[in-house]
């Protein structure tokens, strides 16, 4: 198996991507992938090697992750907006020995330490950007096609960035397996994609949603896959229009968007299927978009160690406030602190199990042991509960973790990074409710002894780390943190 073969056996003349107004048949999509699998094989690039995508929604960062699994190397998709640190960091975390690097990367990576990441031995630009040492992406691409490698299920596909269910960003491992079974369970439990649809993914690709499901589902049903680059309501608006969008997967911060957005009625007239996930839905905006536009917004559950979906409404079976019920392939169980299953209506940590499951941590065995039972189940630190029916229930988030815009910043990340400061002596971070973004980054600062520090610089200055919905838009500078009795932070009280 390989699952770079999801693109085969559709009609070659079908449309697969539309990607800056220009249309890529099902064909064309197949020849450009093989041409570049031959290309990156010329250069060196061998089964197992780690190559991160640092390249927005687009035709190249779709022609990449094809053509590096069907060598059976290993993908990492990055955010091409971060900084140069927070990506020096994650590709020395991975050990990646090619880069292709898309417009939206170039400046950071300009200003990456190449000292820092050794193990890069191949760059490679794409849509004419020059780089001193890179290599044309078009010329790649030309190259003679070598067919694709079968590999097992367990072999490693993709290393997808994640805070885990507790911890610090770390490289998720997903094989092939993993990544194919989830793509079948839902295509087996629902309906929600097919050869018709047209699919708007403007979900990111170094998004474990936007990868797997916005972009694995749509190419393994034989679907057209609208590429978006950034969100803009008044344009997306025009593109489901203008292109008879059926399928809308989207964060909550963009539904909200929309049911506040100055629209007409029959704005949403072509979209039969609309999605979110990856955080909580405010209800209120749910019920405008219903009102306004006759969206049912169907509401599912997943994470990036599950490759992501665990359960989902999109099958039409909905209940106000649930995430769905469990897809087809996929275990649930609901257990209290003794790991011992509680009642219906009873509130619980959710463990999940599965082919669908990650391989665990890179390089992190004890956090992979946190996660991941002897028999398999994975912990998932979010506390739910069912119903009687089998409909599951988000509680709370694993203790600690924000999400903002359905994007997971853990804490102690963030709290590293202004530490750095020399002006910084003690910082808290939590998350609060944000009405567009689901939760916000907010930063308590002990300023360092005789520091004056200014808010606007210090927020700056996390921008020029972090990716930036980690960082905070709110610090409030304080004498003194909330500690116990051993010294421990305490959150609850800052938050």
């Amino acid at each position: 198996m390989n699952l770079a073969n999801i693109i085969d056996g559709h009609p070659t003349e079908h449309v697969a991507l539309i990607s800056r107004n220009r249309a890529t048949t099902y064909g064309a999509l197949a020849e450009q992938v093989a041409g570049l699998r031959g290309g990156l094989a010329e250069l060196g690039v061998n089964e197992g090697d780690r190559v991160a995508l640092l390249v927005g929604n687009g035709r190249f960062f779709v022609v990449s992750y094809l053509a590096v699994l069907g060598l059976g190397a290993v993908a990492v998709p990055l955010n091409p907006s971060s900084p140069a640190p927070e990506l020096t960091r994650e590709l020395a975390t991975v050990g990646a020995s090619t880069v292709i690097v898309g417009p939206a990367a170039v400046n950071a990576w300009r200003h990456i330490d190449r000292a820092e990441v050794p193990l890069v031995q191949r760059v490679i630009a794409t849509e004419g950007h020059e780089l001193d040492d890179a290599t044309s992406i078009d010329e790649l691409i030309m190259c003679a096609p070598i067919p694709v490698l079968d590999v097992s299920p367990d072999h490693l596909a993709v290393l997808m960035f994640t805070s885990g269910t507790a911890g610090a960003p770390r490289a998720a491992m997903l094989s092939h397996g993993n990544l194919m079974s989830n793509i079948d369970q839902v295509i087996h439990t629902e309906t929600v994609m097919q050869a018709s649809d047209v699919v708007y993914a403007v979900l990111p690709m170094f998004h474990i949603m936007g990868l797997n499901v916005v972009l694995g589902i749509s190419l393994a049903v034989g679907a057209t896959v609208v590429l978006v680059q950034r969100f803009d309501p008044s344009t997306a608006l025009e593109t489901i229009r203008d292109r008879s969008v059926t399928v809308v997967p989207g964060a909550p911060p963009m539904w909200v968007d929309f049911s506040m957005c100055d629209a007409p009625p029959d704005a949403f007239s072509t979209v039969r299927v609309a999605l979110t996930g990856a955080a909580k839905m405010p209800e209120e905006a749910m019920r405008r978009l219903d009102e306004r536009f006759g969206i049912k917004l169907a509401e599912g559950y997943g994470l990036t160690e599950a490759s992501p979906i665990v359960t989902s409404s999109g099958g039409g079976a909905m209940k106000p406030g649930s995430v769905g019920k469990v897809i087809d392939g996929v275990q649930v169980r609901v257990v209290d602190e003794t790991g011992d299953d509680v009642l219906a209506g009873d509130s619980g940590e959710i463990w999940v199990r599965g082919p669908n499951v990650f391989q665990g941590y890179l390089n992190d065995p004890e956090g992979t042991a946190r996660v991941l039972t002897a028999d398999g189940w994975l912990r998932t630190g979010d506390i739910g509960m069912t119903d009687s029916a089998g409909f599951l229930y988000l509680i709370d988030r694993a203790k600690d973790l924000i999400i903002v815009s359905g994007f997971n910043v853990f804490p102690h990340e963030v709290e590293e990074v202004l530490l750095g400061h020399g002006g910084v002596s003690e910082v808290g971070v939590v998350g609060v409710p944000h009405p567009h973004t689901g939760e916000a980054v907010k930063a308590f600062v002990v300023p360092a002894p005789g520091v004056h520090l200014d808010e606007d610089e210090l927020i700056a200055y996390c921008n020029s780390e972090l990716a930036r919905y980690k960082c905070p838009s709110k610090i409030l500078f304080v004498d003194e943190l909330p500690r116990n009795v051993t010294g421990k932070l305490l959150r609850r009280s800052l938050a």
